[in-house]
């Protein structure tokens, strides 16, 4: 079965409102094993609402409109709708009933536009939305499902969740989807691709992989479609495992997992700590690791160094370094891992040290240039990394999720 979602209001489009309605019902569409054909928004305009109503019924097995159902004059998607599926509004009683009593519940006054919320297609399927006023409205058409929901997240969620995906489940036209995706991390997606083709090309013919780049990491999203969900998943793993063997130094979790969380859970399971230095990335590493919930059992805490002085006074970095090689240098990025750890009595520390950008960089040492040093229980490693662009908010990024992917490597003894 192949959905696509109609949004309807000239607050998305103008970018008043972000549409994340599309984004949950996409993703629950997809784990009922229904496919996202396409994501529409339109104006509240009456002749492009049913432009749009024509195009999805040509393309989409399954149409969800969401948005334009509210009281005003601006919410058109009723009568529109009663147009394209050549019917009439009428007062539906159950549906005046259930506003009614939610206004009794609330002490408040009904004047007639709410009441005209219980006008609704004579043709449709009621969908009743115990969470609001407006109801869900269920069409066919041409072996097309139509359906219409209020644009409010909470009255939406309630509906899909509630009453439209049983009854979907119920005309068992969905097929088996299984989503897979691996994250990497230290790898370009170029030479990433470039490493995976040959894996790639054989993947069987039911499975289709997507490279998703971003600051943070390229994930891999290995989608397979069929008639057996079980059997997809056992497919699935099974290139997993041989991608494993191909790259395995860059995958550092599945799905949803955080870098910081495979690194807490890395250092829980070996009762082991951590202690951070930072200064180009100015506490943003510090930050990754306490969104983690349970982090006080194997952080220390961390010196947000950006100075020269407090390098020196606080992680024992020695001013002859800094005078020599400077701060963005290896045998400072080394000092301050080194210096943090002794000062925090950590098991394990990370520092950085750089030019985030915009400015501030040389021919020498040009702006996206990071030292990073990781120290462990006997030793330490530094690197140095050449971030391109000057865009500061993405070099920090960067520089912090590569800086712990390091750590991870240390923890695992893959360095």
């Amino acid at each position: 079965m192949k959905a696509e979602i109609i949004t309807i209001g000239d607050e998305i489009l103008i970018g008043q409102i972000v549409d994340t309605n599309s984004a949950w019902i996409a993703k629950e569409l997809n784990h009922a094993g229904i496919e996202i054909f396409q994501i529409t928004s339109v104006h509240d305009d009456r002749e492009h609402i049913l432009k749009a109503l024509e195009n999805a019924e040509k393309n989409a097995d399954l149409v969800i409109i969401t948005g334009g159902l509210g009281p005003t004059k601006d919410d058109i998607t009723k009568k529109v709708l009663c147009e394209y599926f050549e019917t009439k509004l009428i007062f539906h009683q159950p549906t005046l009933d259930a506003i009614m009593q939610k206004f009794r519940l609330r002490n408040v006054d009904m004047n007639q536009l709410n009441k005209d919320q219980a006008l609704l297609p004579e043709s449709c399927t009621i969908l009743s939305n115990k969470q609001g006023t407006a109801p869900g409205m269920w069409f066919e058409k041409n072996d097309t499902i139509f359906i219409s929901v209020p644009g409010v997240p909470f009255e939406m969620e309630y509906l899909v969740s509630e009453e439209i995906l049983p009854r979907l489940r119920e005309t068992g036209r969905a097929r088996a989807i299984y989503h897979r995706t691996v994250l990497t991390q230290g790898i370009p997606e170029s030479m990433l691709a470039e490493k995976l083709e040959n894996w790639e090309d054989n993947l069987p013919k039911e499975i289709k992989l997507a490279y998703l780049p971003n600051p943070m990491a390229v994930r891999l999203r290995l989608s397979a479609l069929g008639d057996n969900k079980e059997k997809l998943k056992v497919l699935v793993e099974q290139e997993i495992e041989k991608l494993i063997k191909i790259i395995p130094g860059y995958i550092y979790g599945y799905d949803d997992d955080e870098m910081a969380g495979v690194i807490g859970k890395l250092l829980a399971e070996r009762g082991e700590t951590l202690a951070v230095a930072e200064s180009c990335t100015g506490g943003y590493i510090s930050h990754l690791i306490t969104s983690i919930p349970g982090c006080s059992e194997y952080y220390k805490g961390s010196v947000t160094s950006y100075s020269n002085d407090i390098k020196q006074k606080l992680l024992s970095v020695k001013k002859d370094s800094l005078a020599e090689f400077g701060a963005v240098s290896k045998e400072v990025a080394e000092q301050m891992a080194l210096g943090v750890k002794e000062k925090l009595g950590s098991d394990y520390s990370v520092a950085t040290t750089g030019i985030a950008g915009p400015d501030g960089g040389t021919e020498e040492k040009p702006v996206g240039t990071v030292w990073i040093a990781v120290a462990g229980k006997e030793k330490v490693y530094s690197y140095k990394y050449i971030f391109v662009g000057d865009k500061r908010e993405r070099n920090i990024i960067r520089s912090s999720q590569t800086a712990l992917q390091l750590l991870r490597r240390l923890i695992l003894q893959e360095l």
